[in-house]
């Protein structure tokens, strides 16, 4: 999952970052409302952590032109403690959740985690697909209640297309959300991570729709 962090202070800045990224995120970092607006509106992200206190372009100005421009992504906006006003105005202008600063790491990762989830229209924090369960909490994978180690990638790979089962994923959208904005994105690396995770999991949990994507359904579905 791809998360952009729009935020001016440096210190924060890079702890969010460190954090997130430790939580198997692929983390964008924006310093200004500027480079936020551009990169919200010309990447692809799957949550969006937005300060309100914004330098060039303020986060509720940002976030109002998001929703302007039919960007639909989930927005947890960072605000002070005791700033009630910031927390409607954030809402008001299309927020999903917020966080009053200071805050604890945990909690930003489960309201983050609970966003994508409800964004891709799941309730539960463990996805599932027949006897394969991932839990976003913990980050572990299991098949048939035994544990299966994947790397980071492979992790990633899977969550993105368990947040999305039934639906046909494109190389292009897999590469889009699974790296950050730095990484060098190779296509072919995909086919690589789909690969070693039929070899774990079974060759038939990732069906190749030839010419469109991948996709990862229930067997009974």
């Amino acid at each position: 999952m791809r998360v952009l962090i729009v935020e001016d202070e440096p210190n924060l800045g890079a702890q969010l970052k460190n954090t997130l990224e430790g939580a198997g995120y692929a983390i964008d970092l924006a310093v200004d409302g500027e480079e936020g607006h551009f990169l919200g509106s010309t990447e692809n992200y799957d949550a969006v952590v937005l300060d309100l206190g914004l330098p060039e372009i303020d986060g509720l100005t940002v976030l109002d032109r998001w929703r302007k421009e039919g960007k639909v992504m989930p927005v947890l906006v960072l605000t002070a403690r005791d700033s009630w006003s910031d927390k409607v105005a954030g809402l008001d202008a299309g927020a999903d959740d917020y966080v009053a600063k200071p805050f604890q790491s945990e909690e930003l990762i489960a309201r983050l985690r609970a966003l994508i989830r409800r964004a891709s229209g799941n309730a539960s924090s463990e996805l599932t697909a027949g006897d394969i369960r991932l839990d976003t909490r913990s980050g572990k994978v299991t098949r048939a209640g035994e544990p299966v180690k994947l790397t980071a990638q492979e992790y990633k790979l899977l969550s993105y297309l368990l947040h999305h089962k039934g639906k046909v994923v494109s190389r292009t959208e897999l590469i889009e959300h699974i790296y950050d904005q730095d990484f060098d994105r190779d296509s072919n690396t995909i086919e690589v991570f789909v690969t070693r995770i039929r070899k774990k999991l079974g060759q038939d949990v990732i069906t190749t729709i030839r010419g469109l994507g991948y996709s990862l359904e229930d067997p009974d579905a």
